[in-house]
């Protein structure tokens, strides 16, 4: 089946220092978190249709990060909206329904081959595959001035890629916007879908502040070492 990705890199990192450029373009070892994030499903598919979502405002920056970079790998540049249900539904638009996608957040940029190759073939098998994690601490549900503790063993932290028939995350997305949709698998599960969790991976972490870039170096250099 036709591989396609779609990057979600629409965001302008509001939880990172106030003078940084969006997280997406900050480096890890001399490489940007979001050419980092692509490289796996290039390793997997050298002829991966690939959709980068950003923000508009960023899309000179990008062709220059790919010039510096050396990245000429052929590839399509949508706009990002105001949340990211809105930004992946702009990239959708240039995804054809045949075969997969996968929806990978532009700031995951530690993803491993094993990962995009598994979440494909499951997706294949099952119309859907979504990676998680146990937690490892503790876990309470909390309600304002009620919370209850839960049983970790019962719940998961979700991570991307995540991946689907093209066509059915392509019309599950045509619904309204609403608050709950955090991540594409609650867009297609409010359409009655059942998801496919698969394993994910620890070292596959989401860069959302200043210390997790730091997490991130260290991973990447001992996976240099290793």
């Amino acid at each position: 089946m036709q591989k396609q990705l779609l990057i979600a890199a629409g965001g302008r990192g509001t939880r990172m220092s106030p003078e940084s450029l969006p997280k997406q373009f900050l480096t890890l070892g001399g490489r940007p978190l979001l050419l980092h994030s692509i490289d796996a499903f290039l390793a997997c598919d050298p002829e991966i249709h690939i959709v980068v979502v950003i923000p508009s405002k960023y899309k000179d920056l990008w062709q220059d990060i790919c010039r510096k970079q050396g990245f000429h790998q052929e590839h399509v540049v949508a706009e990002g909206g105001p949340t990211r249900f809105h930004s992946v539904k702009s990239g959708l638009r240039h995804i054809a329904p045949d075969g997969l996608v996968a929806i990978h957040d532009g700031v995951r940029p530690l993803a491993s081959k094993h990962l995009v190759a598994n979440v494909f073939e499951m997706a294949r098998r099952f119309g859907n595959a979504v990676p998680a994690i146990a937690p490892h601490d503790s876990v309470r549900l909390s309600d304002h001035a009620f919370n209850e503790a839960l049983d970790r063993q019962k719940v998961k932290l979700v991570q991307t890629p995540q991946c689907f028939e093209a066509a059915r995350i392509k019309s599950a997305y045509q619904c309204a916007y609403e608050e709950r949709f955090t991540d594409d698998a609650a867009v297609l599960e409010a359409q009655g879908e059942r998801i496919c969790l698969v394993d994910g991976e620890r070292e596959n972490i989401k860069v959302t502040g200043d210390s997790d870039l730091v997490v991130a170096e260290s991973l990447l250099l001992h996976r240099s070492a290793t």
